[in-house]
């Protein structure tokens, strides 16, 4: 989506519309990362294992992935600004039930009902979050776009952790979830401020609507046909198998094997995202000058070799720094494959091929956590954290033998990055 030839171009810095989203969600993500500490720690403190930890995000992974299937459905039919206002609003209210039942003791099972319910909502807002970029910004801008978001984001969830922990130690990981509910409200509030730009006439191609699972369908059919977003899609579906689970036996590792306290785990969490931080601000330079192909690869290659590093780290100061690692370069690869989907993707599909995207290889990922953490704790971390480390490292050696290896740098596109032929995969 381009602007018409002599419109003012504004700097990312001083896009109104662009700034408004840009620090709502900021502002939500750090809120994000109370309950991406506290949840687990409240299963912890309630039941002492990593495997009923593990049970949790398989569940409410389980149930993301199903919301996949039709929210990109979801997306592409009704106006995203709205979808993304109502996910929000859905995940107050149900956050807020936590910390009001645990008034009463611990409610474990309470869990187990909202956190599917949350994920499956944070799921159709992912969706529309990512369509909405194109929404947003010129297409050519949609890298720097998702690097800023994804830069400040974790910088947000630097100071996140490192609160999340405070309160936590002092207060409760309930209370931190309470916080979580309110960082919602600020992302409704800076969403009912801005609006989106239309699509633009070569994307928005008329829509005729039918079953919810032939339109989601039509997205994978088109996610099928390229060459590179099929590959993505069957490598990333093992990489999240092995490491969906990892922040749970990161937790585990820290507190059990560790002796560390709720203030060190999010010590830990904290400064760690400084390495997301860098990813996003790495990504967009990496990707001008090694191409698409060789960024996405360096770093699942990293990601293996740090995966089993923090399992035989035996100082919490080793595993912050290989942490920091590992999410700098989980930064980089998720950006460049969401960068390319926003790129080839005609924005009437773009809703369904993400979905489609995210639904299949986020399939395998709840039975990796279960697997992960069962492992973690019948077999020990280290031995876990090797075996899945090294499970990524050839995932990236897998990379060298597909499209994935030959695909460019923007702004020229290969080929077989070029968007497919509509006819025949539009359903609506």
């Amino acid at each position: 989506m381009s602007r018409p030839a002599g419109a003012v171009r504004l700097s990312l810095w001083r896009d109104r519309t662009f700034g408004t989203y840009w620090i709502a969600q900021s502002l939500s993500a750090a809120g994000d990362s109370f309950a991406y500490l506290a949840v687990p720690l409240l299963v912890l403190q309630a039941t002492g294992s990593v495997a009923r930890m593990g049970l949790l995000t398989a569940v409410a992974g389980a149930a993301s992935v199903v919301a996949g299937i039709f929210g990109g459905v979801l997306v592409d039919r009704y106006d995203r600004r709205t979808l993304m206002i109502v996910t929000d609003l859905a995940r107050l209210v149900l956050y807020a039930l936590v910390p009001l039942a645990w008034l009463a003791g611990p409610q474990v099972w309470l869990l187990f009902v909202v956190l599917p319910i949350c994920e499956a909502a944070g799921m159709v807002f992912q969706v529309a979050a990512v369509t909405a970029v194109r929404n947003l910004v010129d297409r050519d801008r949609i890298t720097e776009a998702n690097g800023r978001l994804q830069a400040t984001y974790a910088a947000a969830a630097v100071l996140g952790p490192l609160l999340a922990g405070v309160v936590s130690a002092r207060f409760g990981p309930a209370v931190a979830i309470a916080v979580n509910a309110a960082s919602f409200a600020i992302s409704t509030v800076g969403l009912w401020l801005i609006r989106l730009r239309p699509a633009q006439p070569d994307d928005a191609a008329p829509v005729t609507r039918q079953r919810p699972l032939v339109e989601f369908l039509a997205g994978a059919r088109f996610l099928w046909r390229q060459p590179v977003l099929r590959a993505l899609t069957v490598l990333l579906s093992v990489f999240i198998f092995l490491t969906y689970g990892f922040t749970d036996v990161l937790i585990y590792h820290v507190t059990h094997d560790l002796g560390g306290s709720e203030g060190t785990v999010g010590t830990v969490l904290g400064l760690a995202a400084v390495g997301t931080i860098a990813g996003a601000l790495l990504v967009a330079p990496l990707r001008r000058r090694r191409g698409f192909g060789v960024t996405w690869i360096g770093a699942h290659a990293i990601c293996g070799f740090a995966v089993a590093g923090v399992g035989l780290a035996t100082t919490v100061p080793t595993v912050t720094a290989l942490t920091a690692v590992y999410l700098c370069c989980l930064s980089v690869g998720g950006i460049c494959s969401m960068s390319l989907r926003q790129e080839i993707t005609p924005d009437h599909l773009l809703g369904r091929v993400t979905s489609a995207f995210w639904s299949t290889h986020y399939a395998l990922g709840p039975a990796g956590a279960v697997a992960l953490t069962w492992a973690a704790a019948r077999y020990g971390v280290a031995a876990v954290a090797v075996v899945a480390g090294a499970g990524c490292l050839l995932v990236a050696i897998g990379g060298l033998f597909t499209p994935i290896r030959r695909a460019g740098s923007e702004p020229t596109l290969p080929q077989e990055l070029q968007p497919a032929p509509a006819g025949g995969t539009v359903v609506g």
